[in-house]
């Protein structure tokens, strides 16, 4: 479906900094809590660096987590792609475009390249289309291509029941 230049303006121009706003107005009101973060640390204390792998629908959330210098991450080149990247850009992380469905061979040769000339690489195994939670060959592909570990993350929250707070019971 083709939209009109003002609908794809207000995608490409508005909903990445209300994005990005948003995702930083949910992160200060959690408390979080970070785990098993110490082989990371001491891989970026050692001057290595990694592939950082996560679900796909935890991408946006990782963004507050990432404790390294630089990431490039892989991001499809379908529409929604682009929105994601511009938001992931205010994070500071860049993009290399490709998926599994269109661009995924040069997109891998970029991240080869790019892994192996000191950048962390943030890939998402289980991609787009699925199935959820169930990883392909690529990050591997990677990982063996470029040397560096894989570093499996996940966001997970629970909700407070905050109402209770001066209830008299």
């Amino acid at each position: 479906m083709k939209h009109s230049p003002l609908v794809k303006w207000l995608k490409l121009s508005v909903l990445p900094p209300l994005g990005a706003a948003l995702i930083r107005g949910v992160a200060r009101t959690m408390r979080c809590e970070t785990r098993g973060h110490e082989a990371v640390d001491a891989l970026y204390r050692e001057g290595r660096h990694a592939i950082l792998a996560f679900w796909h629908a935890q991408q946006l959330m990782m963004l507050h987590g990432y404790r390294g210098a630089g990431t490039q991450m892989l991001i499809s080149q379908h529409g929604d792609g682009e929105i994601i990247a511009r938001i992931i850009a205010r994070f500071g992380h860049q993009t290399v475009r490709g998926s599994s469905t269109r661009g995924g061979a040069t997109a891998l040769r970029a991240l080869i390249k790019l892994g192996r000339s000191g950048w962390d690489l943030g890939v998402t195994p289980d991609g787009p289309k699925g199935p959820r939670q169930v990883a392909k060959l690529g990050v591997v592909q990677l990982a063996k291509a470029t040397g560096l570990p894989i570093v499996p993350m996940v966001f997970a929250c629970s909700k407070k029941n905050s109402l209770r707070a001066g209830i008299a019971t």
